[in-house]
C-alpha cells in the first residue's frame, strides 16, 4: 500500500525562518531541552529534516522542541504552533493555553472559526481548591526549565497592570472592537514571555494574577462582542492562572463575569449558580467588591422569577455602595452607574418596564463621560425597551441619541443595537420623523460597513 503524502510543516519553517535557525542548531538546543525534561534524545539536521516535510516527533518529545524554539526565538512557543497536537502534557499548561488562545485571536484566518464556536451552558467549572494541584505541577515545569534568560520582577508586573488599565480605558472610550486586539497581542507578544520567566516565587504568583486580570478582561470583550464561545474559554484561562496564583479576588470577579455572559445569553439558573458561587468563593470582601457581586445575584435571581431574593440582594447592593469608597477600578470596578443598570435588570424581569426605564436612565445620568461604549449600550436597551411598550416617539428620540453616539464607537453589541432599529422601524414609517430616523440608521450602517 502506497504510503500517504506527508503535508511540509510551513510553521515550523516560518518559525525557524524568522529566527535565522538552522536545521543541526535546533537538533543541538532540542537534545539539551530533552535532557532537563529527563529525555535521552539525540536528534540531528536530518531528523529536523524530517519535520519540516511533514513527519511529527512522539507526543512525549514535543514539548522539548517547543523549549528549544522559544528560547532560540526569546518568546514563548507552544505546540500548536509548531503545527503539532498538543500532547497531553501541555494540555496542563496555563501559559501555553492563553498563549494559543491569544494568538487565534489575532490571527484573521482564524477568526471566524473562534466566532463561530459555542457556548456551553452545561460547563462544570473547577472550584477554587481544584487548581492546587495544577498550581504544583505549574511550579515544578518553572522550576524544570532552567535554560531561561528572561527573568522578571515586581516592575515587570506592574506593566502588565498598567497595560490592562489602559486597555480598559481604550474599551470604554472606543469600544471592545478596538481594545481586544490589542489585548491579545500584549497577552501573546509579552505576558506570554513574563509567564515563562525566571523569578522570585512571590514575583512570579504576582505575574499569574495579574495576567489572570487582563485574560478576564480580554473575555469580557469577547463576549461583549458577542464572541460568545471565545469569551467563555478566555474566562477558563483566567480562572486558571487566578487559581495557580491563589488570587481568590480574581477567582471569583471571573465567575462573576461568566454569570454576567450566562444571564445575557438567557441561561438564568446558571448565571444564579455562577453568582453565588462568586460569591461563596470571594475572600473577605470590601464594600465595593460586595455590591459588585450581590448585584449580579439580584440581576440572575430576577430572570429566575424570584422577587424575594432580587430585590433583598439589589437592597444589600445598594447599601454596600453606600460604604464604598469613591476609587475607580479600571477591571472589575463598581458603581452607581453598574448599580441602576442591574436595578433596570431586576425591574424589567420582574415585570416593572417603566421603573427599568427610569433606572436606565439614572444609569446614564452617573456614569462617567469617558465610558463611552456603556452608555451607548444602556441607550440601545432604553430604546428597544420603549419599542417594545410602543412608546414609538420615545424611542425614536433614544435612537437618534444612540446613532450620534454609535458612529465614532467599535462596538459589535452597538452593531446588534443598530440591526434591531433597522428590523423594527419600517412598520412605523406614517409616524412623524421615522422614516428620516430610519435613512439617518441606514447611513450609519453603511459608514460601519465601509
Amino acid at each position: 500500500m502506497p504510503r500517504r503524502p506527508r503535508t511540509p510543516n510551513t510553521a515550523l519553517a516560518n518559525l525557524m525562518q524568522s529566527g535565522g535557525i538552522g536545521n543541526a542548531q535546533l537538533a543541538r538546543r532540542v537534545n539539551a531541552a530533552g535532557r532537563e525534561l529527563g529525555l535521552t534524545l539525540h536528534y540531528d539536521k536530518t531528523t529536523v529534516s524530517h519535520w519540516l516535510s511533514g513527519s511529527v516527533p512522539a507526543p512525549e518529545r514535543r514539548p522539548a522542541v517547543a523549549e528549544a524554539l522559544s528560547r532560540l526565538l526569546g518568546r514563548p512557543v507552544t505546540c500548536a504552533e509548531i503545527g503539532w497536537e498538543t500532547p497531553p502534557t501541555e494540555e496542563l499548561d496555563t501559559v501555553a493555553g492563553v498563549i494559543d488562545l491569544s494568538r487565534a485571536d489575532m490571527d484573521p484566518s482564524r477568526r471566524g472559526l473562534l466566532k463561530a464556536g459555542m457556548y456551553a451552558a452545561s460547563l462544570t467549572v473547577p472550584t477554587f481548591a481544584a487548581f492546587t494541584v495544577r498550581a504544583e505541577a505549574a511550579d515544578h515545569k518553572t522550576a524544570a526549565s532552567t535554560g531561561r534568560t528572561v527573568h522578571v520582577g515586581a516592575s515587570d508586573v506592574e506593566t502588565v497592570r498598567m497595560m490592562t488599565d489602559k486597555i480598559a480605558d481604550i474599551l470604554d472610550q472606543v469600544g471592545a472592537g478596538h481594545a481586544r486586539p490589542m489585548a491579545a497581542a500584549f497577552l501573546v507578544n509579552t505576558v506570554g514571555t513574563y509567564l515563562r520567566a525566571s523569578g522570585t516565587e512571590r514575583v512570579q504568583r504576582d505575574m499569574k494574577a495579574a495576567a489572570a486580570d487582563l485574560v478576564y478582561l480580554t473575555g469580557w470583550m469577547a463576549m461583549y462582542e458577542n464572541r460568545q464561545g471565545l469569551g467563555q474559554q478566555y474566562y477558563l484561562k483566567a480562572l486558571e492562572l487566578a487559581g495557580e496564583a491563589e488570587d481568590h479576588l480574581t477567582y471569583c470577579r471571573t465567575l462573576r463575569g461568566m454569570s454576567l455572559q450566562a444571564t445575557h445569553l438567557g441561561h438564568g439558573k446558571k448565571g444564579l449558580d455562577l453568582a453565588d458561587s462568586a460569591a461563596e468563593a470571594a475572600p473577605v470582601a470590601g464594600p465595593r467588591l460586595v455590591a459588585f457581586l450581590r448585584g449580579q445575584q439580584a440581576a440572575a435571581a430576577a430572570m429566575t422569577g424570584d422577587r424575594a431574593t432580587a430585590f433583598t440582594r439589589l437592597r444589600e447592593t445598594e447599601e454596600a455602595l453606600a460604604r464604598a469608597d469613591n476609587r475607580r477600578d479600571a477591571v472589575g470596578g463598581y458603581d452607581q452607574a453598574a448599580y441602576h443598570f442591574h436595578e433596570a435588570h431586576v425591574r424589567w424581569h420582574l415585570m416593572d418596564p417603566e421603573g427599568s426605564i427610569k433606572a436606565l436612565r439614572r444609569s446614564n445620568a452617573v456614569r462617567s463621560p469617558l465610558e463611552r461604549q456603556g452608555r451607548l449600550h444602556c441607550l440601545g436597551v432604553i430604546a428597544e425597551r420603549q419599542f417594545r411598550m410602543r412608546h414609538v416617539e420615545a424611542a425614536c428620540e433614544t435612537w437618534a441619541t444612540f446613532l450620534d453616539e454609535h458612529v465614532t464607537i467599535a462596538s459589535a453589541r452597538g452593531d446588534e443595537h443598530l440591526s434591531t432599529m433597522l428590523k423594527e422601524l419600517p412598520a412605523y414609517r406614517k409616524v412623524a420623523g421615522v422614516r428620516d430616523l430610519e435613512e439617518r440608521a441606514r447611513q450609519v450602517a453603511r459608514l460601519k460597513a465601509a
